[in-house]
């Protein structure tokens, strides 16, 4: 039985909600920071949203440093990994960010299987999956991968699809009685315990803020509380192990459609927003000279068809919103937050 469980990055928008869902549902819950300086604010924003802390303990860890991991992983019947490095601006060598992520969840299984740890469920993502399925009539699923030498994945997706190789090759190739799972999950939106947001939520940014023509990029849409869903669930059902589950709501859903969306239910913050296409032919002239514009490329030539079986028939897993409603309370907590 999982009692006491591990969650890396616990300050961060997804492990906050991962770390509020365990405690409300009565784990004992240790997470990792970076600095305790964040310790504050995660109880703030945690005693705000009414979840009970006294079975929450904190401890300083940083993936690009075995200091306290072993501490961190002590009594851990089960670890989730959700912390991933940071890299602000532009990347001159994309090194500097695969690197730390290869190393930074070796580091974490290393400590885990060290530990005796029964699980290790893993944060990675759709980039990892279907970013090379480029056939419109077929549907994605968890038996693909994306080929890390696509042209137009961006540093961030390649570094995520390294990271989860890694993690598998490390099972595979280490004699350990561990279990890794991993979870993918596409773009997510919904509500933030506290200002800390997704990266997804610069969309919502990018079209208040008065962006011009909007390109025809379809996206799969997840909300926040699904995922952190999905986490327990992977660390409790036997049949999770060696498995990867895509997370996303039902469908797909264009970038002009959610400006739409937002000029419908959200009209207070959607002034600026344009409806407006870009056509297709403008984009890939652009990725050319572009390779902001060549990642967008390739995601306009993705395919979107994914399928959320796995999740719903291994898992019982069923999802608490559906893209839009992912989508309006992302747009919501960004406005609690001044942030629109």
């Amino acid at each position: 039985m999982v009692n006491h469980v591990l969650v890396t990055g616990g300050s961060g928008f997804l492990g906050l909600r991962i770390v509020a869902e365990l405690l409300k549902q009565g784990y004992v819950v240790r997470t990792t920071l970076r600095s305790l300086k964040k310790q504050p604010q995660v109880l703030d924003a945690l005693n705000e949203n009414g979840v009970p802390t006294e079975n929450l303990s904190f401890v300083v860890a940083d993936l690009s440093s075995d200091e306290n991991w072993e501490a961190a992983m002590e009594d851990v019947d089960v670890v989730t990994s959700v912390a991933s490095p940071m890299f602000f601006g532009k990347v001159k060598d994309e090194n500097e960010v695969i690197r730390p992520a290869l190393e930074g969840i070796q580091r974490v299984l290393k400590f885990a299987d060290d530990a005796e740890v029964k699980r290790v469920v893993m944060t990675s993502n759709f980039g990892a999956v279907g970013f090379s399925n480029l056939d419109q009539s077929s549907v994605t699923t968890e038996a693909d991968w994306t080929q890390e030498n696509q042209p137009g994945l961006s540093v961030y997706e390649k570094s995520k699809l390294l990271a989860e190789k890694a993690a598998w090759q490390f099972m595979e190739n280490s004699e350990t009685d561990m279990e890794l799972v991993t979870i993918n999950p596409v773009a997510i939106f919904g509500p933030s315990l506290d200002e800390h947001m997704s990266g997804s939520f610069e969309t919502i940014k990018y079209m208040t803020n008065g962006a011009g023509r909007l390109p025809n990029i379809a996206l799969n849409v997840v909300d926040v509380r699904d995922v952190a869903a999905i986490h327990i669930l992977a660390m409790k059902v036997e049949e999770a192990a060696g498995k990867r589950f895509i997370v996303s709501a039902d469908g797909k859903i264009t970038m002009p459609e959610i400006a739409q969306l937002l000029k419908a239910q959200r009209p207070e913050v959607s002034e600026s927003v344009s409806t407006h296409v870009m056509p297709d032919f403008v984009l890939k002239m652009s990725a050319l000279f572009s390779k902001r514009a060549k990642e967008a490329k390739l995601l306009l030539e993705i395919n979107r068809n994914i399928s959320n079986q796995q999740a719903k028939e291994v898992l019982g897993w069923t999802p608490i919103a559906d893209q839009e409603t992912a989508i309006l309370n992302a747009t919501d907590s960004l406005k609690k937050y001044n942030l629109i």
